[in-house]
């Protein structure tokens, strides 16, 4: 999906089928809404961490994210309407529907969420970090601590590099 599908979207999907990879986000920040770009806050580790893990071959600057599929990664958010601080977001913000629509129409291999708090509203459940007990459709769920300069308390880079490793690990076509 791009801009083109939705204007009103604050970030554009970058999705189409057969990824390896979709992240999800609970919703755009103020620094990426206004840049018009995933992960534009410098204090946050998106781009440095899904390089330094090996999920791209270089470091990507935010304004590339458009190219994430090249690397057969996607991106998307929770709220495509709202931006702002996860504490600043109404509940009602959240479509869970169309996030499941949007994984069951792409089938990514793995569908991963940027925080835990995105884990928890997608899932309605608390969610651990880590790889998840229930798929959605047949792609595999995973929660990742926030690359959020905001949530450094939280970040383990390890969880990260496992996510990593299971992508790299199934080939495209492969039950995960």
């Amino acid at each position: 999906m791009t801009a083109a599908d939705n204007p009103a979207f604050v970030l554009p999907d970058v999705l189409e089928p057969g990824l390896a990879l979709v992240f999800c986000g609970t919703a755009a920040g103020t620094r990426s809404a206004r840049e018009h770009a995933y992960y534009a806050h410098p204090g946050n580790m998106f781009w440095r961490t899904v390089h330094a893990v090996g999920l791209t071959p270089r470091l990507l600057a935010p304004s590339e994210y458009s190219s994430m599929p090249g690397f057969g990664i996607g991106l998307t958010d929770l709220s495509k309407f709202h931006f702002g601080n996860d504490n600043e977001l109404p509940r009602e913000a959240f479509d869970i529907d169309a996030l499941r629509a949007k994984v069951l129409r792409f089938a990514p291999r793995v569908l991963a969420f940027t925080s835990k708090h995105a884990g928890r509203h997608a899932l309605g459940r608390q969610a651990t970090y880590g790889r998840q007990p229930t798929n959605i459709g047949d792609t595999m769920v995973f929660v990742l601590p926030s690359p959020s300069g905001q949530a450094r308390r939280s970040w383990d880079v390890g969880l990260w590099q496992e996510l990593a490793d299971v992508v790299r690990a199934q080939p495209p076509g492969v039950d995960l």
